[in-house]
């Protein structure tokens, strides 16, 4: 199966006073048709300026290389007018703060179908009118018709964001990219939306990146997990493999720091990860994680030699030096 969307030795620096920042470190992926990639990661990451480079929503100048192509066309390099083009009807995002996304002095209904009138203009003011009436209600919005004259503030942290899923999905894109789409919300409402996202998903059969910090959404919705660390990939594979036989001591860190039910000791402290995440200012010459990792090897090529991303299995990649043996440096340690 040919990826719908491909992304290689993606690179973007932005100029600082203090010289130049890697957001994201020589990223490569690939997001297959009708298929759920989660990405994790600390904020910091790189995980929502990889999602920004794709939409072309990345600011002048911003120094973007690498390659990011859609049905195998090219989207770096491309004008904006051509990117508004692709934007919203083929490429959707749902933004990770719905109250700052939507323009508090506009009606929800009409921030919602603007997307459509602008991608079908052949469409009269009543069907634009039906079609809004119709994703408030798929998105599961109570009473439409009078929710739909309403203003951002008049409604729940919940229904702002099904009401910026409704907008991103107005032309059924293939590619949806959400964006956090559960922060902020308690853990209720977050199983409300992710069911329905992934109810959207179903009916139009698109592709979703979901970007996140939280694993037990990724564990329930994604297929694959693509775990990033200071702007560059650690470790990549299906989701049980990941959850199950981490392969990077910063997922087996981030994994061990959830709190289990099943392991859980009278007085035992949720383990941590020590330290913080490097300036991307001044990145290590070797493997990012370093200073925090509890397997790191004391002659020091963790530090000086920059780890490849391996193979462990067919489906399962690490950038660990030690991946294939982190059981057997965990026992010793």
């Amino acid at each position: 199966m040919e990826p719908l969307l491909e992304v290689r030795n993606l690179t973007v620096r932005f100029p600082t006073d203090d010289g130049l920042l890697t957001a994201v470190d020589d990223l490569s992926f690939e997001l297959f048709p009708g298929e759920t990639l989660g990405i994790v990661g600390e904020s910091g990451s790189g995980k929502s300026v990889t999602s920004m480079a794709i939409l072309g929503l990345l600011p002048k100048y911003a120094r973007i290389q690498g390659s990011i192509r859609f049905r195998g066309e090219e989207l770096v390099g491309r004008v904006d007018q051509e990117m508004r083009n692709l934007r919203g009807r083929h490429i959707a995002m749902i933004f990770q703060d719905a109250l700052a996304s939507l323009n508090p002095v506009h009606r929800v209904g009409a921030q919602i179908t603007e997307a459509i009138a602008v991608h079908a203009p052949e469409l009269s003011d009543t069907a634009v009118r039906t079609r809004g009436l119709e994703l408030l209600n798929l998105v599961g919005i109570p009473n439409p018709v009078d929710r739909y004259d309403q203003y951002p503030h008049e409604y729940s942290g919940g229904m702002r964001q099904r009401a910026m899923i409704a907008m991103s999905i107005a032309n059924e894109p293939e590619v949806l990219i959400a964006d956090e789409p559960t922060t902020a919300l308690d853990v209720t409402i977050q199983a409300q939306v992710m069911e329905v996202i992934a109810r959207i998903q179903q009916r139009t059969n698109s592709s979703m990146m979901l970007i996140t910090h939280d694993l037990g959404v990724v564990a329930g919705a994604a297929d694959r997990i693509l775990v990033m660390y200071a702007g560059r990939q650690v470790e990549t594979g299906l989701v049980d493999e990941v959850f199950y036989r981490p392969a990077h001591p910063y997922t087996r860190g981030l994994l061990a720091s959830l709190p289990r039910l099943d392991r859980r000791r009278e007085g035992q402290r949720l383990e941590r990860i020590a330290g913080q995440p490097p300036s991307l200012l001044h990145l290590p010459a070797g493997c990012a994680f370093t200073p925090r990792c509890r397997y790191a090897d004391a002659s020091g090529m963790c530090g000086n030699r920059r780890p490849e991303l391996h193979e462990v299995s067919a489906t399962h990649s690490s950038s660990c030096h030690f991946a294939d043996s982190l059981d057997s440096r965990a026992d010793a340690s």
